[in-house]
């Protein structure tokens, strides 16, 4: 059953929360419920205060952390960029906080935009809109995150924060993550193998390139093994290490030639003439326009 392709199989709504099948986890269906944005440390605070009030019979309440509110995501779509009629009421097409702070300046935490599913980090002395979470999933990674920050980025001590950094909500790393042979290094967390070289291309091209690359790259059996392909998008971000920055990848990582963007093979639901794409270095999600030769080839299998 493809649960992406059909909201009401995968979303089930009760009028006050909406069980996501796919990751496991239960959501807030009114989108709303702070009543209007709030600074990054009001959001913590706001979520604190629901479960001081046992909002809707529960005290579990949490600001999702990135990979949570990116698992939401269907980039097929636009204005939303989730499954068609979803259950969620009062959404807005604005950006949603995470939990999760930016490792290279932890005064800015990452978020979402629901028009099109950019992932980047804003300030957090402006203010967004507050999604809450509650539950626990068996597919969804835990982001890497272990430290945790004020609103201007200086270090505070986890406990009772709400922040990523304290909860690590996910499935835990395995030790190592990576093992490498060859040309190859699989991932241990998520069973994919990826190319050792980062850059597989010997530098940016355009998207149609790209995927010509890695098709003749299966043909020829790189690094003795078949079913190469361009990373979806999802797949790309599941490499992201939200403690480290410049790259944004685990410490210790074997790959080679890491650079600063890559395509993946998912069209934005914006244009076709677009495709979503990775920023390594911070860890972002954004696009590009595919015939232009500006981001490389990671290639995967498995």
């Amino acid at each position: 059953m493809n649960l992406n392709a059909d909201s009401q199989q995968r979303f089930q709504a009760d009028g006050c929360t909406v069980h996501d099948r796919l990751s496991g986890l239960d959501w807030m269906q009114d989108l709303a419920p702070a009543g209007w944005p709030r600074f990054w440390n009001e959001a913590l605070d706001f979520i604190a205060n629901l479960n001081n009030r046992l909002h809707l019979g529960y005290s579990d309440w949490r600001l999702p952390n990135r990979r949570e509110l990116f698992s939401l995501l269907d980039y097929g779509q636009k204005n939303p960029a989730l499954t068609p009629d979803h259950p969620f009421e009062g959404l807005e097409l604005s950006w949603y906080w995470s939990s999760t702070s930016y490792a290279g300046d932890p005064a800015y935490a990452w978020y979402v935009h629901t028009e099109g599913g950019r992932m980047f980090y804003g300030d957090k002395g402006r203010s967004y809109l507050v999604w809450p979470v509650r539950g626990e999933s068996e597919i969804l990674a835990a982001t890497g995150q272990v430290k945790c920050f004020g609103g201007r980025g200086r270090n505070l001590p986890c406990r009772g924060s709400g922040q990523d950094g304290e909860l690590a909500m996910g499935r835990p790393w395995p030790r190592p993550r990576f093992r490498h042979t060859g040309g190859t290094v699989r991932d241990q967390l998520t069973g994919l193998t990826w190319s050792r070289n980062a850059d597989l291309a010997g530098g940016p091209v355009s998207w149609h390139q790209a995927v010509e690359l890695m098709q003749r790259l299966d043909q020829e059996k790189h690094a003795g093994k078949s079913g190469w392909r361009l990373p979806s998008i999802q797949e790309l971000e599941s490499l992201v290490d939200a403690s480290a920055h410049h790259p944004a990848l685990p410490a210790g990582h074997p790959f080679q030639v890491v650079r600063d963007q890559y395509w993946s093979a998912t069209t934005s639901g914006f244009d076709p003439d677009w495709a979503m794409a990775l920023y390594m270095d911070k860890g972002g999600v954004g696009v590009g326009l595919k015939e232009r030769a500006e981001y490389a080839v990671w290639g995967v299998c498995g």
